[in-house]
């Protein structure tokens, strides 16, 4: 059962359809959010306007301090600042 006083994050996926909606994407990091993005309907309407937006995105998040990961072929998390994504790295299967 959740105190009063936790803060809670929450998780948010939804796919990123224009380079208008990097506005919510950083109004979502504003308040705390964790989000995940999938980009295939951009890929889909115009690889340069995915470029910027992607390009927008990632500037936006070193400026507020967050993180940001591509997960496989077509999604990337982003977390706002004090949530950091690990990377494993020296990994060989």
């Amino acid at each position: 059962m959740q105190k009063s006083s936790e803060k809670v994050t929450y998780l948010k996926a939804y796919p990123l359809k224009g380079y208008e909606d990097i506005q919510r994407v950083k109004a979502d990091l504003d308040a705390g959010c964790i989000v995940i993005v999938r980009f295939t309907p951009l890929i889909k309407k115009s690889l340069d306007e995915l470029s910027k937006s992607i390009d927008d995105i990632y500037k936006y998040v070193m400026t507020i301090g967050g993180d940001i990961a591509r997960l496989g072929e077509d999604r990337i998390v982003i977390t706002p600042p004090g949530v950091k994504i690990f990377r494993e790295s020296g990994l060989k299967y």
